[in-house]
């Protein structure tokens, strides 16, 4: 495992773009309307949130600490880790990437314990990659569970919208039903608990990670552009954040959420969210179609037996 301020996802050296990445967000597009999930959930202050996890000097709160700044230089980058872990939930942030030119950046808003299992660690990556003079930022979702480093299951996809010039929302929802990738609630990817072997599924519980760093090595055409710190300091701003879902204690013998049984008291893992509705399914397909470009389940080189869930 990287060092933290360091993190890489494990599977880059196994990822080269297969497309040639375009502008998308100059591309008209019609975009379909969805239920705003994240208006189901509230909002807290990032400074009570979150604590400096590396690169401290880095990190900056504003506005009473209901925003934060993260900046990568040629020091270091920086991130923030939750204060608790969850068992499941709804994590959501508002980002703003930096704008310039930003080969080989890495803005990431994911799920991990790899500190507390480093041998066989789970994740849930949203990292969004940075851009050259011919290509805009993309995102790349991303699942792994049980240490399985060398099945990562990455798919990669263009932007409708310039990602530089506002606020824009990144989610995931986490339950023992499926896991769900948001952009501006519109779902791009369900990964769903059932469709795969148990041992592939996130299961223990995990922090919440929001960080910028150097991803030099595969995250623009595969290293092709590395950073250039000539445009330095890169910031990430983050803001409207919300979690919510099973906070996790280890002092507990049992977990006081509700794994099993879905319930009132524990709606993230209950009915309302065991499954995408139709219209967020629509839109789903309408996001695939028109803006994915890459998904491992499309990778023959790569997997002689494609995984069950691609089937």
């Amino acid at each position: 495992m990287a060092p933290l301020q360091q993190k890489l996802p494990f599977s880059y050296l196994l990822i080269l773009c297969l497309a040639t990445v375009v502008s998308s967000h100059n591309r008209p597009f019609t975009v379909p309307s969805v239920t705003r999930l994240t208006d189901s959930f509230p909002t807290v202050p990032v400074d009570q949130a979150f604590s400096k996890a590396f690169g401290a000097s880095s990190v900056q709160f504003l506005s009473n600490g209901s925003t934060a700044t993260l900046a990568l230089d040629k020091v270091s980058g920086s991130g923030l880790v939750s204060q608790r872990r969850y068992n499941y939930g709804f994590f959501s942030a508002a980002i703003k990437l930096p704008s310039g030119l930003s080969p080989g950046v890495v803005v990431a808003f994911y799920l991990s314990n790899a500190d507390k299992f480093p041998h066989n660690h789970d994740e849930i990556d949203i990292e969004i990659l940075g851009h050259d003079k011919r290509n805009d930022w993309v995102i790349q979702t991303n699942v792994y569970a049980n240490g399985s480093v060398s099945t990562g299951r990455e798919e990669k996809f263009y932007f409708w919208f310039d990602p530089t010039q506002q606020y824009h929302l990144y989610s995931i929802l986490w339950n023992s039903y499926h896991t769900v990738f948001l952009v501006d609630n519109i779902p791009v990817r369900e990964f769903i608990h059932s469709n795969t072997y148990p041992s592939v599924y996130p299961s223990k519980p995990m922090s919440v990670y929001a960080t910028i760093w150097d991803g030099s090595e595969w995250a623009t055409h595969g290293g092709k552009y590395p950073v250039n710190y000539k445009y330095a300091p890169f910031v990430a701003s983050f803001a409207q954040v919300k979690l919510s879902g099973c906070i996790s204690d280890p002092t507990a013998p049992v977990s006081a959420c509700a794994k099993v049984n879905p319930s009132a008291q524990d709606p993230i893992n209950g009915p309302e969210f065991t499954k995408l509705s139709q219209q967020q399914v629509a839109a789903m397909d309408w996001a695939r179609r028109k803006l994915m470009f890459y998904s491992y389940c499309n990778d023959r080189p790569r997997f002689k037996v494609m995984p069950p869930e691609c089937h």
